[in-house]
């Protein structure tokens, strides 16, 4: 079992006994979540290259939050393989960041493979929804030009991309999303098409009071 949180997150919430979910809003400033940190030189090359703003932000959000879920104050060394994917050597567990504005989200998997993906919902998605969804998909009743829908659609599949964690599977071509019925909160079966042979996944979903989507795979 994970320990409790105990930094304010607006979620939180243990998906079973090895698996866990959170959500902060970033509200600290640079100095702050630097301080929160041990830091090794190849994470500062990072954290130079990052400049400053959000996406230094967003860095370092996301290494705080994975450090309090984890509920130690040794160092705690979050690389990433050849595909971009995070993990922890020296831990063995499954983990997923995502962020985006001022929200930064972690998922632990003691044994199982997670994704997350946490997404602002902006009208800008129907432009490009041609380039990660099917025309069958794009002809459910709950997607089409429905805003939540498609994000609940790109979350789902950037989630499940995240779950994988290699390159050269594409959202169009390998996820298919089945019919799901349209809530705040629900859950959804996508079809994936891996190298090993297809595979059903569940995602689960949520829409924050202040218009964020976010989408979680466990498998």
């Amino acid at each position: 079992m994970f320990s409790k949180i105990e930094m304010p997150v607006v979620f939180n919430k243990n998906i079973d006994e090895d698996t866990i979910l959170a959500v902060w809003k970033i509200e600290e400033t640079e100095e702050q979540l630097l301080s929160a940190l041990q830091l090794k030189q190849h994470e500062l090359d990072v954290i130079s290259s990052l400049n400053n703003g959000k996406r230094l932000l967003h860095w370092l959000s996301t290494r705080v939050l994975l450090r309090t879920m984890l509920n130690t104050s040794e160092y705690i060394d979050c690389q990433m393989d050849e595909h971009g994917k995070p993990y922890l050597p020296n831990l063995g567990y499954h983990i997923s960041l995502s962020h985006s504005y001022d929200y930064a989200s972690v998922i632990i998997g003691k044994t199982k493979k997670v994704g997350v993906d946490i997404e602002l919902i902006k009208h800008k998605i129907k432009s490009i929804k041609h380039k990660f969804l099917s025309d069958i998909e794009l002809a459910q009743p709950q997607v089409g030009d429905k805003i939540d829908g498609l994000y609940v659609c790109w979350c789902a599949k950037e989630a499940i991309f995240k779950w994988h964690g290699r390159k050269g599977l594409e959202f169009k071509r390998d996820i298919y999303i089945k019919p799901f019925k349209l809530k705040n909160e629900g859950k959804l079966t996508a079809l994936v098409s891996l190298p090993e042979g297809n595979q059903e996944l569940t995602v689960q979903y949520f829409k924050t009071q202040d218009g964020y989507m976010l989408g979680y795979v466990v498998g």
